[in-house]
């Protein structure tokens, strides 16, 4: 019996098949692609991060459900796709952190440690007995004059962005960021209009006890995860926002 000549590119290991792709790696970015949404968006006096966590039992804590993770004091990161896989990178990447600032005592760059943890992504497509990391990571952060927001790829390959999304609600999520999206706005008006992306990513399904957010300002350089009460202030906003009479048209 004679294999179908793709499946000798299928397996295990990754190789390039006959016209150029890695199936393994393809195969990463659907894990991804199925995960819950995740959202950056850089505003003029820092950046955003927020994640639908998805809760499809009520017999689960929302507490116990991390997306959202700090990796240095200046640094956060959200994740879709296979959390256990983000949650490696994640470790790897607050190491990264301390040795930069064991090294030359500083705090590291945000491009320097998202190159870093793509680098490793990156070797994870290229040797036999391993398989590609099935996650991508938001890295946002503050330089020392400006905000910063990258996102990397199962392969390795990293791109910086003004606003982006990852996970099942991606194409939803950018269409409101292309139509409102604006470099002035502050923190706040970032925040909106992510909870307002995400709204209609859910399809109204919106719950403040499933939203986790993440925030880091030019001014204190401080990543911090806002409490629930704060969380459950910004869902009120968007809830009384699209049960008025404009959205009832």
């Amino acid at each position: 019996m004679q294999m179908a000549p793709q499946m000798g590119y299928d397996r295990a290991i990754t190789v390039f098949s006959p016209d150029g792709r890695l199936f393994q790696v393809e195969y990463a970015r659907e894990a991804v692609k199925r995960g819950t949404t995740a959202v950056g968006i850089k505003a003029a006096n820092g950046v955003v991060l927020l994640v639908d966590k998805r809760i499809t039992s009520r017999l689960v804590e929302a507490e116990s459900i991390e997306k959202i993770f700090q990796i240095d004091d200046h640094i956060g990161a959200a994740t879709s796709g296979l959390v256990a896989d983000a949650r490696s990178l994640v470790d790897r990447a607050r190491v990264e952190a301390q040795v930069n600032r064991v090294s030359y005592d500083e705090l590291i760059g945000v491009e320097v440690i998202s190159k870093k943890i793509c680098d490793h992504k990156q070797t994870y497509t290229q040797y036999g007995g391993v398989r590609p990391y099935g996650t991508a990571l938001l890295i946002a952060g503050v330089d020392d004059s400006k905000p910063r927001l990258f996102e990397t790829d199962p392969s390795g390959a990293l791109l910086e962005y003004k606003a982006t999304a990852i996970g099942a609600g991606r194409n939803a999520v950018v269409e409101v960021f292309e139509a409102d999206y604006r470099e002035d706005m502050d923190i706040n008006a970032a925040i909106l209009l992510g909870m307002d992306a995400l709204y209609k990513a859910a399809e109204g399904k919106f719950d403040a006890s499933t939203l986790e957010v993440g925030v880091v300002t030019l001014e204190d350089k401080q990543f911090r995860k806002l409490v629930p009460e704060e969380v459950e202030d910004y869902v009120q906003q968007i809830l009384e926002k699209h049960s008025g009479p404009e959205s009832e048209e």
